[in-house]
């Protein structure tokens, strides 16, 4: 049976992405990023939960990030695409600890969202004209001459 390991995360980076140079010029991007959700509890309460994840990114997107191509920031709303990988290390007291880290394939800086007031083309909102008095639309007819159902 196949199987699939693939993460989609939206969220806010929690810090400045770190970078990692290794003596073979290869670079590693770290950064953490947290995603909320918001619901109501039995009582009616709003309740936001944020849950923090590592992000891990190799290679050419790390090289692009590392040398400013992509300028990531604190703060910034992000896209992320990768895979689960957990690893394990001992800690300076001999105590073995599990790391689940995102090792991500694609990152990108989503768009803030635009104001209500704004339109796409960065005009002021304008709602449709209301139609003139005594206006009925009028249902459109089909054309006698063609089949086509739409």
């Amino acid at each position: 049976m196949a199987s699939l390991n693939k993460v989609i995360l939206i969220g806010r980076l929690g810090k400045d992405p770190e970078v990692t140079t290794f003596e073979n010029g290869n670079k590693k991007i770290s950064v953490t990023m947290a995603t909320s959700e918001r619901y109501r509890d039995r009582d009616n309460n709003w309740v936001e939960q944020t849950d923090w994840h590592n992000i891990v990114v190799w290679g050419n997107l790390a090289n692009d990030i590392a040398e400013g191509r992509r300028n990531y920031t604190k703060g910034d709303l992000m896209y992320v695409e990768g895979k689960l990988r957990t690893r394990q290390y001992t800690d300076q007291q001999g105590i073995v600890r599990y790391v689940t880290e995102v090792h991500a394939d694609k990152m990108m800086q989503m768009a803030p969202a635009r104001p209500a007031t704004q339109s796409s083309y960065g005009q002021p909102y304008a709602p449709a004209p209301e139609p003139a008095p005594g206006y009925t639309p009028q249902a459109p007819t089909q054309d006698e001459g063609n089949d086509l159902p739409f």
